[in-house]
């Protein structure tokens, strides 16, 4: 019975994206789990159950000790650079290709909608493609942050000496407005968002799916776990979000 529903609520969905003159998805952490990436907030699974993000990923952290913020970061940067996109990142590539998906305004920071093939991708937490020095804006590639580590573990800028920040979001810093009007922009203008592997619960990035509800657009929710949106979703779909996505393209 679970089987037939889900094949249901997908069937129901692609009719939805093709009806849909403007879709456009919404990602979390949990469409990247399945490239072995842990999400956050998980219990007993997620990095901050692990760690306290006030102490390795809040700005302060950085200013204060950073050491102690490349400690937790440097590898996470090893790690994340490494990874491969998996079938549900290369479905919504497979999306936009087909003239069916405007754009991807995604949470993470790890590149893999960028390396799945698609081309719009709003990153509103930030990447880790690149870090910028704090004192003379110099920016650096991933490739290149790894080589101005000093014998503390930290990041030192080849031109003034200053301090190298990833270009992601930390905690108590503002999200980049740029990024963040284009996405405001398109949720307005979205008959259809595809909110995928979040759990819709942190601003102001949770607040997007309101935004095309209010303008008279529908919200389809493919994650595992709860969100505040569950009642409002035209479509919800709670299984693993590869077979979910590629059920949805399979009945296009």
């Amino acid at each position: 019975m679970a089987g037939q529903v889900a094949t249901d609520q997908a069937a129901r969905l692609a009719g939805l994206i093709r009806e849909s003159s403007c879709t456009i998805a919404l990602t979390g952490a949990g469409i990247s789990v399945p490239s072995g990436i842990p999400d956050f907030r998980t219990p007993g699974e997620g990095i901050w159950e692990k760690v306290d993000p006030m102490e390795v990923a809040h700005i302060d952290a950085f200013r204060r000790d950073p050491a102690r913020f490349w400690s937790f970061y440097r590898p996470r940067l090893h790690s994340l650079g490494n990874v491969e996109p998996n079938d549900a990142h290369r479905a919504l590539a497979e999306l936009e290709s087909r003239g069916l998906l405007e754009a991807v305004i995604t949470q993470n920071i790890d590149m893999l909608h960028h390396k799945a093939g698609s081309q719009r991708v709003i990153e509103v937490h930030g990447s880790i493609k690149s870090g910028t020095c704090q004192e003379c804006g110099a920016q650096f590639s991933l490739e290149e942050m790894d080589e101005l580590f000093d014998e503390n573990g930290v990041a030192i800028c080849r031109e003034c000496r200053g301090h190298v920040k990833p270009d992601v979001v930390l905690f108590g810093e503002l999200l980049p407005a740029k990024a963040i009007a284009e996405a405001d922009d398109l949720a307005a203008r979205a008959d259809l968002m595809l909110c995928i592997g979040s759990s819709l619960e942190v601003f102001p990035v949770a607040g997007l799916p309101s935004i095309t509800i209010r303008n008279g657009g529908g919200i389809a929710v493919i994650t595992k776990g709860p969100t505040p949106f569950d009642r409002n979703a035209v479509v919800r779909m709670d299984g693993d979000v590869v077979a979910d996505l590629e059920s949805v393209v399979a009945n296009l």
